[in-house]
């Protein structure tokens, strides 16, 4: 088996439904239907990937979040429904490492599951991140798309390479606004942070109106995705 899961959700067929298609895939997976039994389970096989639904009967998701981020890193994808934006944005800042909203068809779980194992291993050795054609090199501080350098501004790059070390993932608007301009008194300001995504793109993407690069996620954040392997 390539990686143990963790299910924490309360509805039997959502458990089954993901321990059938988890399977398919080559992973063995554990379930629980409470966040208690789940944080025991969590610590008793030290899980891969946890699997969190953002409701349960005993405690809300975010609550069984904060208590596994207590003692582990592991990567916890959070299950949702359509309406709970601000759920979201909670647990995203609180430490998961991404979301799916049900009802979620198997190819945008498991690529979730990919990405989540990715960053469950150290980063490699090379300072160079790459998302298809575009290349941003930590180490120079310097951005290539197609081979030819993309020349950003200092608060730019700050928020693609915040994007790029989170490849894959989604990040919250506080988090970058955080730690692009590293002032808390940015946090709120959501308007900056549009103009600057809205100038990066200009910069990188083929199309800003259609970005391949970087993925909106309706009032949550962005995600940086490699166009070549969506």
């Amino acid at each position: 088996m390539d990686a143990t899961i963790l299910i924490i959700d309360d509805e039997p067929q959502i458990r089954e439904m993901l321990r059938l298609m988890l399977h398919d895939f080559g992973y063995l997976t554990y379930g629980a239907s409470t966040g208690q039994e789940g944080l025991s389970m969590a610590m008793a096989f030290h899980p891969d990937i946890v699997l969190l639904d953002m409701g349960l009967p005993d405690m809300t998701g975010t609550e069984v979040l904060k208590h596994i981020r207590r003692e582990s890193a592991v990567p916890v994808i959070m299950l949702t429904v359509h309406d709970g934006e601000q759920e979201k944005v909670a647990a995203l800042d609180h430490g998961a490492d991404d979301y799916v909203t049900k009802p979620f068809g198997t190819d945008e779980l498991m690529a979730r599951v990919r990405v989540a194992l990715r960053h469950r291993r150290e980063l490699p050795e090379e300072a160079a991140i790459h998302a298809g054609p575009l290349v941003v090199d930590l180490d120079r501080h310097s951005v290539e798309r197609h081979g030819e350098a993309v020349h950003l501004t200092p608060i730019e790059y700050e928020l693609l390479r915040v994007l790029a070390l989170n490849l894959g993932r989604v990040v919250t608007h506080t988090q970058l606004l955080h730690q692009a301009w590293r002032d808390a008194s940015y946090e709120n300001d959501g308007h900056y942070l549009r103009i600057y995504i809205g100038h990066l793109r200009k910069k990188i993407e083929a199309d800003p109106a259609r970005p391949q690069f970087i993925i909106t996620e309706p009032g949550v954040g962005y995600r940086l995705v490699d166009p070549d392997a969506q």
